[in-house]
């Protein structure tokens, strides 16, 4: 089903308060804090893990995996709990440019073969690093469109083996379901913020049409439940964009 409306055409004018220099530091770290509760109902990471990351990492030695992107941390620690869970011996390199989300996320308790760092992509590229995986939690629809093929070069020369870089799909009853149940989340720039994000996001349509633009193999756009979809990358797949 199509957007309609004032959800027909990504808002890409659409800022977040969150990213205000000024905004409140109070309302902030609320906001990182009720991420883990917002991404525990709808971004479906425990099945991304499953399905896709799990049966790539390698229960006989260990292995790697990058978030970029990672906010306040609570994607990558519950990664580094299911892994730890099923016996993996996943080293988890969580990365964010930015001061105030890299601040918050190393305040929390730490967890076993999770370390946070203040970095872009690129950098990593630059100093040689490969990982077994790459992922990214709701990252796509705040690029401009020059970091978003950054992020697609980056990711191949980051990761060998496979990339997820999941984000929400814009459409008009996610926009009214999430309207209405972050109502309670009050004192943080969620509910606002969240809205905007939504406004902001690709349709699955539209992140095909990109794909098709930046002319890159081994990429495919997949559905997930609750208006999620992942851009996904593995290297000598079969394109299925």
């Amino acid at each position: 089903m199509s957007p309609s409306g004032f959800l027909a055409l990504r808002d890409t004018a659409a800022l977040w308060e969150m990213d205000r220099p000024d905004c409140d530091p109070v309302l902030l770290e609320n906001t990182y804090r009720q991420f883990s509760l917002v991404n525990a109902v709808v971004s479906g990471w425990r099945h991304t893990y499953g399905t896709l990351l799990r049966p790539r990492l390698s229960t006989s030695s260990s292995c790697s995996l990058l978030d970029v992107g990672s906010g306040g941390g609570d994607v990558p620690r519950a990664l580094a709990r299911w892994a730890r869970k099923d016996g993996l011996d996943l080293e988890i390199t969580a990365i964010d440019p930015d001061e105030r989300a890299h601040a918050f996320a190393i305040t929390q308790p730490q967890v076993p073969g999770l370390t946070f760092r203040r970095a872009f992509s690129s950098e990593l590229v630059a100093e040689g690093r490969t990982f077994d995986a790459v992922i990214s939690n709701h990252l796509l629809h705040h690029l401009s469109p020059d970091e978003f093929t950054g992020l697609l070069r980056d990711t191949e020369r980051l990761s060998p083996g496979i990339a997820v870089h999941s984000d929400i799909s814009r459409h008009r009853v996610a926009y009214g379901l999430f309207s209405v149940g972050t109502i309670p989340l009050r004192n943080s720039y969620i509910r606002a913020d969240g809205l905007t994000s939504i406004r902001r996001s690709y349709t699955p349509t539209e992140l095909r049409l990109r794909l098709k633009e930046e002319h890159r193999t081994g990429w495919s756009v997949r559905s997930s439940p609750l208006f999620h979809h992942s851009l996904v990358y593995e290297p000598g797949g079969n394109d299925r964009a």
